[in-house]
């Protein structure tokens, strides 16, 4: 059997090595790999497992022998799912692996704008030592009023850290979830999005990108934020007007922007949407990289593994995301 793995420059290498003890072929393919070169190693694999590269209908068409497809992480975005489900091919991904790792990623990035680590870290390189001035007078998370933009798994994570861990206060929009849930996770639901933003001293973003919520911090949304506030995002870059949110960085109308993740990737220190931004002692621009620990990496090699022996053997394959697009599959799958 042969598989296909893309995204190389992710190094999964307990993947690779389970996939070859098994006899199994395996061909890694780089990031930014077309359709033409995707399509060619597929016409004679029977599994293929992606990250970031994306999947289309043309890539599927050209590999009739594909059995499966394992996302080794959460986001389905770049899988075309219904061209997918017409051939009959089941799409999986790895759901729980780095709930509390991403969670921990976005408290760090935002204790770190709000404590000045980054400019900080930066005079001391420069100077030796700085003297407490008012330049470089901090914030405390305690008594702040944090925001939450989706309060799933990740969401309610954030919420017990910074409300049981430093004492704020918590709210949390989310459509999908009712008010007693949010309250037994220490959050207050707050049904306006614009409303809960003009409250909030930090903001982080946690909802699943699709068409109803690509975009939902808009020009709108970013002017109902106070000059001081904070906005983290280590959900998906969609879910962010970019280009209004640099206009709004640039204009000097945020007090600090921490993100993970973005539109196109990689960034680029020249040439890209979020270039401008590069050096700011008020942005900090992370690689993707908040679910990137020794632990996640174990649990998502052992969960990938799992699923890829399911497909390869004939076995229906375990989809544990309550994703409705995975969730409306019928072939090959069974819910867990």
């Amino acid at each position: 059997m042969k598989a296909v793995r893309t995204d190389q420059e992710l190094e999964c290498p307990q993947i690779d090595a389970g996939l070859r003890a098994r006899g199994i072929e395996l061909v890694t393919l780089p990031d930014g790999v077309g359709e033409d070169a995707l399509a060619r190693e597929l016409a004679d694999a029977d599994l293929l497992l992606m990250c970031y590269t994306p999947v289309t209908a043309r890539v599927l068409a050209a590999a009739p022998r594909l059995k499966g497809i394992v996302k080794y992480g959460v986001g389905i975005d770049a899988i075309d799912i219904p061209a997918a489900m017409a051939r009959g091919i089941p799409v999986v991904n790895v759901p729980e692996y780095a709930e509390e790792t991403v969670a921990e990623g976005a408290f760090a990035l935002m204790i770190a704008l709000a404590k000045r680590l980054p400019e900080i870290g930066r005079a001391m390189e420069r100077e030796g030592w700085i003297w407490p001035s008012g330049k470089w007078l901090g914030r405390d998370i305690a008594g702040a009023t944090l925001g939450l933009v989706g309060t799933g798994r990740i969401g309610r994570s954030m919420a017990r850290m910074a409300g049981q861990g430093f004492r704020a206060r918590v709210l949390g929009y989310d459509p999908h979830v009712d008010a007693a849930a949010m309250a037994a996770s220490g959050i207050e639901k707050v049904d306006d999005l614009q409303a809960m933003l003009r409250q909030c001293d930090l903001v982080s973003l946690h909802a699943v990108l699709n068409e109803r919520t690509h975009g939902l911090i808009g020009p709108a949304e970013l002017a109902c934020l106070k000059p001081s506030a904070i906005l983290v995002n280590v959900s998906r870059g969609g879910l962010i007007d970019e280009e209004a949110l640099v206009a709004a960085v640039l204009a000097g109308r945020l007090g600090g922007v921490a993100l993970d993740v973005y539109t196109q990737e990689p960034l680029a220190r020249a040439g890209h949407r979020f270039s401008p931004l590069f050096g700011r002692d008020d942005v900090i621009l992370f690689p993707h990289l908040t679910f990137f620990t020794a632990e996640a990496m174990a649990r998502l090699s052992e969960d990938t593994l799992a699923r890829c022996f399911e497909i390869l053997e004939g076995r229906p394959v375990a989809i544990r995301s309550q994703d409705p697009r995975l969730r409306a599959q019928r072939h090959g799958v069974v819910f867990a």
